[in-house]
């Protein structure tokens, strides 16, 4: 599907309109780190500059983003959301070639953060490591596999962050082959934007993710939409 190759989709905007959302949602304790009341800043024309010649496959969205640290640090944030529904042999080197990037340009702290969405239970590259005569290279980098949220589906279900009901559909869209059961899903999770008291902005903005990654045969979402 041409949606999964395009670089601009839902996942970048949810992670803009969401961001302490997301960070809290998915790593929580790195988010408790961060003075949220120096607000934070997005980076995307530096990451576009930086990243332009070293692509990775298909991914929803990368973004980078500046936060301030309780300690009264910077820190760069580098968010890679990646799609591949295959193993990718250099992923983990690309996500060093990244970082190291943005470190050499701008000598500043960076954490490197990957979501995978894709279906395989065993991928999870998490470090990059090289070593020769007793020169050694490690790198690490925490990860989030959505797949793992399936056994916790209950716990997610009762959660009021966006990113709860941004995970299920992005889980329901990666599981559900059978059309009727991606429209009575993609009914559910558009039924609990109104349970939530999310605001009318949030609703739309969660909408247009739902709308996007369950989309339906046409006949269905005319079916969808009474």
């Amino acid at each position: 599907q041409n949606m999964q190759n395009d670089y601009d989709s839902p996942w970048k905007q949810a992670i803009e309109k969401f961001f302490p959302d997301f960070m809290n949602f998915f790593f929580p304790d790195i988010n408790n780190d961060i003075d949220w009341s120096k607000g934070y800043e997005f980076l995307d024309k530096d990451l576009k500059r930086i990243t332009r010649d070293a692509e990775i496959g298909n991914r929803y969205a990368d973004k980078l983003v500046k936060v301030w640290l309780k300690n009264g640090d910077t820190i760069w944030v580098l968010i890679h959301i990646e799609v591949q529904s295959s193993r990718v042999s250099n992923f983990s080197e690309r996500i060093y070639v990244y970082r190291h990037r943005i470190w050499e340009q701008y000598n500043v702290e960076v954490a490197s953060l990957v979501i995978l969405c894709d279906d395989e239970k065993s991928y999870r590259p998490n470090q990059y490591k090289k070593a020769i005569w007793g020169c050694e290279l490690s790198f690490k980098f925490p990860i989030i596999k959505l797949l793992d949220y399936v056994r916790d589906w209950a716990k997610i279900e009762s959660n009021n962050n966006p990113f709860a009901i941004i995970v299920m559909a992005q889980l329901k869209a990666k599981l559900l082959k059978d059309d009727l059961e991606r429209k009575d899903w993609k009914f559910s999770l558009t039924k609990r934007l109104y349970e939530r008291n999310y605001s009318k902005q949030d609703i739309l903005e969660l909408y247009t993710f739902i709308d996007w990654i369950l989309a339906l045969p046409e006949n269905l979402e005319k079916k969808f939409l009474r």
